[in-house]
């Protein structure tokens, strides 16, 4: 008697021809399963930032609050972080056009980037303050103490800096500088008056350079959030992102990066 061949059973039935289904396991769908498959998250940040992520020139390394943040992320997920150099103005393409799946250091959350993508939960609150001269703190206390003739307002291009700039300052000088590692030591030789950036970053640098003061970084000029930016339509990684942030910022770890920066 004749025998019948057993199919397997992955066989499938298309247009009346029997198919047998490729082997292999099914390729991941999501970046939450791209990054475990992959064993590394990919970082995108500026590395400009202190104290959130800057990049030393002489070791060639990271360091930075949400430096730390993203090594911690990655440890949770049992993987290494590979930190991707972006820009301010790019950082937003270079998340979405998937150079990296994740992009950290001292982001704020603004609508222009939430049509385009998600944010995490937000890990703090910061607002738009002046930095100056100490010296000459007391003259840029408000907008209106800074948008005069003869002051040179100092300000790095491509993110919320330059937007706040060009939508509160129209009589003082603006002064775009490209580099926002060394854009304080501008102001510090009297190159440039004033510099508006977050009050996290004032308290910093005034912290770093007896020469400047912040004038009122408890009470910013603006409301601001910032978060971590993650890739839109991407639910699971978000919810993932969030509940370990969550608990970063509840169980000591967050303030414990933010203390060795701060204190």
């Amino acid at each position: 008697m004749r025998r019948m061949a057993v199919l397997p059973a992955a066989a499938i039935v298309a247009g009346g021809v029997l198919a047998v289904g490729g082997g292999g396991p099914p390729e991941p769908e999501t970046v939450l399963e791209r990054v475990q498959e992959r064993g590394v998250l990919r970082v995108c940040t500026t590395g400009d930032y202190r104290p959130f992520s800057h990049l030393d020139p002489h070791t060639g390394e990271y360091e930075g609050i949400d430096v730390d943040m993203a090594r911690d992320l990655a440890g949770s997920l049992a993987v290494e972080a590979d930190f991707v150099p972006t820009t301010w103005g790019s950082l937003l393409a270079d998340l979405t056009g998937g150079a990296c799946d994740i992009s950290m250091g001292g982001v704020s959350v603004t609508l222009d980037r939430a049509r385009e993508a998600y944010y995490s939960v937000p890990y703090l609150t910061d607002g738009k303050s002046p930095i100056a001269r100490c010296a000459d703190a007391d003259r840029y206390r408000t907008l209106e103490d800074i948008d005069r003739p003869g002051v040179r307002v100092i300000v790095n291009p491509g993110g919320t800096n330059q937007q706040f700039v060009q939508e509160h300052i129209d009589r003082a000088t603006v002064v775009v500088h490209q580099d926002n590692v060394t854009i304080f030591e501008e102001i510090i030789a009297g190159r440039a008056d004033v510099m508006i950036t977050d009050g996290s970053e004032t308290r910093y640098q005034s912290s770093q350079h007896p020469e400047l003061c912040a004038t009122n970084p408890d009470e910013p000029f603006t409301f601001a959030e910032k978060g971590y930016l993650l890739p839109q339509g991407e639910e699971e990684f978000q919810e993932y992102v969030d509940q370990w942030l969550h608990l970063a910022l509840n169980d000591g770890t967050y303030d414990g990066h933010a203390a060795d920066w701060f204190d």
